[in-house]
């Protein structure tokens, strides 16, 4: 047994319950209770406690869209490196990056990546993986860094035509490999997608070869129109816009889970909408590459489309996709009262909605047996927090760096600001050793 009391307990349950002075009760990998501390501790007696000093105790983050193998870009030059648009980005950065990337560049920036992970309170990643230097054995590295560091984390591995039929084919493999390993786990801490690049970048046979190995119950994980670039394509190539292509192709639906989504119309909309395919936007991210704004207040309150919040390798701290996803749409619309409730919808509701069709312990609240899944955040506050006001708390208070303990699956992962169980000295040391390795081989 172990609690975690004497602070701000934020539950996320329906009623969306709040104690200012609460305590969580974990039973191994799940909640036992919520309730005042002093009650609790009445209760549990013997267990070990793990004392809030007055901050804030809340369910663990989670991340709907990453990109752990951008990691080791953090600082990186590359020769001859100018973008001008996203395809330079892609092309001169991203491409050129996945297509040194060894099996241990993988590894050591996956074990970064769920580090920095655990720092920031985010308990649950899902991934999009390339690294088309080296294929096979890939999500296997990212899956021994999960299991290492403890995170929740689902992965796929990016198909894309742009190396060639024979790494198209030697991608899908790698997530037909993964898919079924995952499969075979009952632990509830790894789960597998059929990872899918862009549409821009797969051909119908491509697509249809993904289908092949996919089975029942496992989705697709993929970008759709982050550029305007990729709507082009498809109507060139294809005569119709990608989300009628993808859906023609039998990819969307419950399990799939679209990126972005910046370029769509509104009849694309209504086919995500009645597919019940996922979408998660990625603010910083799409700033950061200068694509565009997408619709999402138009997604989620006039298609009621199920709509999460990712971070796109931009950060490991979702805190700044809220801060950023804020304040993008009040720009971009020019209303002031844009995405105040929308964002933290998307990251506080939606996120654990979204990782539940693939995890079965209830991700993203704190009650009893939903997932033991637990951080604490040091934070006192100008201002009285209340259950009404909580979300204003974070968004203008609280970032990723004011946590201090997180609770995976009922395992203390870091406890007062210290990583538990592992080297984090080594992993930082292996780390910038394997980064230095990688960019002299991208410069060479």
């Amino acid at each position: 047994m172990l609690l975690i009391g004497n602070g701000r307990l934020v539950t996320r349950d329906k009623e969306s319950t709040f104690f200012d002075n609460g305590c969580v009760a974990m039973d191994g990998q799940r909640i036992k209770a919520v309730g005042a501390t002093t009650d609790l501790r009445k209760d549990f007696p013997n267990a070990e406690f793990i004392d809030a000093k007055g901050g804030v105790i809340m369910p663990g983050f989670i991340n709907m869209h990453n990109h752990i193998y951008s990691t080791f870009a953090r600082g990186l030059s590359i020769n001859g490196y100018h973008p001008k648009n996203f395809m330079d980005i892609l092309e001169g950065q991203w491409w050129r990056i996945d297509r040194t990337l060894n099996l241990q560049d993988s590894y050591h920036s996956a074990k970064i990546a769920y580090l920095d992970s655990i720092k920031n309170g985010v308990t649950t990643v899902f991934d999009h993986h390339a690294s088309y230097g080296a294929i096979e054995g890939s999500l296997t590295q990212l899956s021994d860094a999960a299991d290492e560091l403890g995170v929740r984390t689902c992965l796929c591995y990016e198909v894309s035509d742009r190396d060639g039929e024979e790494k198209m084919k030697a991608a899908v493999k790698e997530n037909a490999d993964f898919i079924k390993a995952s499969a075979a786990r009952t632990d509830d801490m790894q789960k597998a997608m059929m990872g899918i690049h862009a549409a821009f970048t797969m051909s119908d046979k491509s697509l249809d070869h993904c289908a092949a190995f996919t089975p029942e119950g496992v989705g697709y994980h993929i970008h759709i129109a982050e550029d305007i670039a990729d709507v082009y394509d498809s109507l060139a190539k294809y005569g119709k816009p990608i989300v009628n292509r993808l859906y023609d192709l039998g990819i969307l639906g419950k399990q799939t889970m679209a990126g972005h989504c910046i370029h769509i119309n509104p009849h694309e909309m209504a086919l995500l909408r009645d597919t019940n395919t996922m979408v998660v936007t990625n603010p910083e991210s799409n700033m950061g590459n200068a694509v565009g704004c997408p619709p999402a207040m138009r997604m989620l309150n006039e298609y009621g489309i199920l709509m999460g919040l990712g971070t796109d390798g931009y950060t490991n701290d979702v805190t700044e996709s809220y801060k950023v996803g804020n304040i993008i749409h009040k720009h971009h619309l020019v209303d002031p009262n844009a995405a105040w409730t929308e964002i933290p919808q998307m990251l506080f509701d939606n996120n654990p909605q979204m990782a539940n069709r693939y995890f079965k312990k209830k991700l993203g609240v704190l009650e009893p047996d939903a997932a033991a899944d637990v951080i604490v955040l040091d934070y006192k506050g100008p201002t009285p927090m209340t259950k009404d006001n909580v979300n204003a708390h974070i968004l203008f208070g609280m970032n990723g760096g004011a946590v201090t303990d997180t609770i995976i699956n009922g395992e203390i992962r870091m406890r007062n600001r210290e990583i538990q169980g592992v080297d984090e000295e080594k992993i930082w040391h292996d780390a910038q050793s394997q980064a230095q390795s990688l960019w002299t081989r991208i410069n060479s």
